[in-house]
């Protein structure tokens, strides 16, 4: 019987991911669909205009947001969000998400780093946020410091610390390997096959 169960918990390890993954292009491309069959008549509509048109929308807000009047635009519509009590905490949530997962900020934080703790012989893997002084706040510029983003396992969350430039040790990992490896507590493959 345990036998049995090893079984079924890692086949459904192994399907599970692949399953969420394919459920949500799924549930985007018919809610894509099923829009746009409502929006345009009948005998004008072909199925895919709906996933067609949604990547077209999102390819034309990309470049607009490549403009500084749109860019301009859109944050101060989105100060709206900012200000509602319950909308603030959950738009804010999912903002920081987002911008964590943005091309821009994958750039700023290329640099996957291990963090030694004194002399306890502990690291912890994190990515350098600021490595140059002049950028941190005025009271932490005295030192050679860098500041780096700690992400916790199982968690959208971290700590940001500012560390001696000493304390950190560049890794041989790109972004994703780093953080899919800290947030399954190091549980998950370094590469994919």
């Amino acid at each position: 019987m345990k036998t049995i169960g090893k079984y079924i918990l890692t086949g459904l390890i192994t399907t599970l991911p692949v399953i969420l993954t394919l459920y949500i292009l799924y549930w985007l491309a018919v809610t894509a669909e099923t829009l746009l069959a409502d929006l345009v008549p009948r005998g004008i509509y072909l199925p895919g205009m709906g996933v067609a048109t949604a990547l077209l929308v999102m390819l034309v807000i990309g470049m607009m947001m490549h403009t500084r009047p749109i860019r301009r635009l859109f944050i101060r519509a989105e100060r709206i969000f900012y200000i509602l009590p319950l909308v603030k905490t959950v738009y804010s949530a999912f903002r920081d998400f987002m911008d964590f997962l943005s091309p821009a900020r994958k750039k700023k934080l290329e640099q996957v780093v291990a963090v030694t703790l004194g002399e306890t012989g502990m690291h912890l893997i994190g990515f350098v946020t600021q490595a140059e002084n002049d950028q941190l706040p005025e009271e932490f510029q005295d030192g050679d410091n860098v500041m780096v983003y700690l992400p916790m396992s199982y968690q959208l969350g971290g700590y940001a610390v500012l560390v001696p430039r000493a304390s950190v040790r560049p890794l041989n990992m790109s972004m994703e390997e780093a953080m899919r490896f800290v947030l399954t507590a190091g549980i998950t493959r370094l590469s994919a096959p």
